[in-house]
């Protein structure tokens, strides 16, 4: 399985009408809406915000107002041709007042997808977990060391320390003697 690493944006003109593509990193319908509403914002009296993403079996398209099946579905084949997972692209089009028809327009949709998806930006997920674990600070040194790949989303300090992390199985197993709470399971990147 594969998602991207970091969120892109590519630019295209077609018969005066302009198409910028933004592709994110998502794991939740919350964070797909929180982009929508972003991107509604920063590109304020675009004629259409079409879209399509996979979260998990979550796969979802929309033409936003342009013909049935120009917009929604060939953004969508560019994230499954590319086995992407996690990933929102977002086509901003402000219309240049040449009507393009079914043909150019699905074409220039999926071009703007296609191009905004780069292979150096492609990475492998893995399975993985998110967990808490809880240690005294004599630990600190040895859980830093352990973790030191993995992404910490969060360190509490308190009567002892605990760090919100993605981990790998392989790590998870390494951290074994600790006080660790799976708290859910995830890809994360290998």
């Amino acid at each position: 399985m594969f998602s991207i690493k970091n969120n892109d944006k590519y630019e295209y003109i077609e018969k005066n009408s302009k198409f910028i593509s933004l592709i994110f990193r998502v794991y939740s319908k919350d964070e797909v809406n929180f982009y929508l509403d972003k991107i509604k914002k920063e590109y304020v009296g675009a004629s259409h915000y079409c879209y399509g993403y996979i979260v998990d079996n979550d796969i979802r398209m929309n033409d936003d107002g342009e013909p049935s099946g120009t917009a929604g579905s060939p953004i969508l084949k560019q994230i499954q041709n590319n086995n992407l997972n996690y990933t929102l692209i977002i086509v901003v089009r402000y219309f240049g007042g040449i009507k393009l028809g079914a043909g150019p327009l699905t074409r220039a949709y999926a071009k703007v997808s296609r191009e905004v998806i780069k292979n150096d930006n492609i990475i492998e997920l893995v399975k993985g977990y998110e967990i808490d674990i809880t240690f005294n600070y004599n630990d600190i040194k040895n859980i830093d060391y352990l973790l030191n790949n993995s992404k910490i989303i969060n360190k509490t300090f308190d009567n002892d320390i605990t760090y919100n992390a993605y981990v790998t199985k392989e790590i998870l197993d390494l951290l074994a003697n600790y006080d660790i709470k799976i708290k859910k399971e995830i890809f994360i990147e290998k």
